[in-house]
């Protein structure tokens, strides 16, 4: 996943999360040859079984089963928006959806995906920049809050250091109005209980601190963490091979709608 997608908001369920790790795993494991084999210009294809849903997320199987249904309507519904300028310099919106493309096979459990050609690039890996993490231990995460600050910790993990402005830490965290209104909500509700998580399931050990304006106003966050040396967290950069694609863009903030 490009660490530009993994910075921002995504406006994704955990059950969506979940898909997309799940299908991103997959990937993972293929050659470049094999790759492109569900890479086109129309985008990028993948295929998830309930079975292997149930399995990787420690779910009952019929759970798994609604979860993947339920979860690939809400996906196609999806979109992505973000600013930049033309070139006489006017500023521009574009948007476009996560899939072009969602199929629930009914008895067999199987979804199968298309996403587009816009978002395929970030999800592959194929931007300047970007980040993978294993499977194994985003799985364990039942909140999407603890997911999200894991993924953004992985695209930071050259520096061990993540300094967002409270600003830039709700919109990518996607924090609820009443956490925007009141800090000690965001701390209770979204930062304490991530921090757990990942420090209990993530391989991490994590010090964190909000940076104050004055006596009272939180206007920026620091974050710092490391490997915890009794666990092990794999986060190896995705070896830099081509993959055919119709668009390798560069986006610079991506936000829900």
């Amino acid at each position: 996943m490009s660490n530009s997608l993994a910075r921002s908001a995504q406006g994704l369920s955990l059950s969506e999360k979940r898909i997309v790790a799940l299908a991103l795993s997959a990937e993972n494991s293929k050659s470049p040859s094999k790759l492109a084999e569900s890479t086109t210009p129309l985008g990028w294809k993948a295929r998830i079984r309930a079975h292997d849903y149930a399995e990787a997320f420690g779910v009952d199987p019929n759970t798994a089963y609604d979860q993947l249904k339920s979860a690939s309507e809400k996906l196609f519904e999806r979109t992505v928006t973000y600013e930049d300028k033309t070139a006489n310099g006017k500023p521009r919106l574009n948007k476009f959806r996560w899939v072009s493309l969602a199929q629930y096979t009914i008895g067999d459990g199987l979804i199968e995906l298309n996403f587009t050609p816009e978002i395929a690039p970030h999800l592959l890996g194929l931007s300047a920049k970007f980040t993978t993490y294993k499977l194994k231990h985003a799985a364990s995460f039942e909140s999407i809050y603890a997911w999200r600050l894991f993924e953004v910790f992985a695209s930071w993990r050259s520096t061990g250091l993540y300094r967002p402005t409270i600003e830039e830490f709700w919109e990518t965290m996607e924090a609820p109005p009443s956490c925007r209104k009141d800090f000690k909500s965001l701390r209770v509700r979204v930062i304490e209980p991530s921090v757990r998580a990942i420090e209990q399931h993530g391989g991490l050990l994590v010090e964190w601190a909000p940076q104050r304006s004055g006596a009272r106003r939180v206007t920026s966050l620091e974050f710092r963490f490391r490997p915890n040396p009794q666990g092990q967290l794999d986060l190896e950069p995705v070896n830099e091979a081509p993959v055919p694609s119709s668009s390798d863009i560069e986006i610079p903030r991506l936000t829900n709608p």
